[in-house]
């Protein structure tokens, strides 16, 4: 099992601007990459061909004590998507995300973002 205590970021629709834009989501997209590489080859993890992954979305700052603790671990049903979160996850920890052959993704509210990975499904 790897733990990163790191927000989950989606991976952006890129365009070749990019290169030279230095738009903000681009940025943040390439700081998250380059953090999770550098703890994944510092744990010394591979990425398996059936991960199980956990998306812990950190709640905003500005909702009130009662609301956090009412949506802790709940399911988040709102943006970014669960399909371009693990596509930012693959691009960064794979060279040929081809191999993966089944996937099992979850995204929760938490009050501290992070990604949990497993090389295979667990169950609930």
């Amino acid at each position: 099992m790897f733990t990163i205590f790191i927000d989950p970021v989606a991976k952006p629709r890129m365009t070749q601007a990019d290169r030279w834009k230095k738009r903000p989501c681009v940025l943040r997209y390439r700081a998250f990459a380059d953090e999770l590489r550098a703890e994944a080859a510092r744990k010394n993890f591979q990425l398996g061909d059936a991960p199980y992954v956990e998306f812990h979305i950190p709640m905003p700052k500005s909702w009130s004590k009662k609301k956090k603790d009412l949506f802790e671990g709940t399911k988040h049903k709102q943006r970014p998507d669960v399909d371009n979160l693990l596509k930012a996850l693959f691009d960064c920890l794979r060279d040929e995300d081809c191999g993966i052959s089944d996937v099992t993704a979850k995204k929760r509210w938490a009050r501290k973002g992070r990604i949990v990975i497993a090389n295979q499904a667990l169950a609930d």
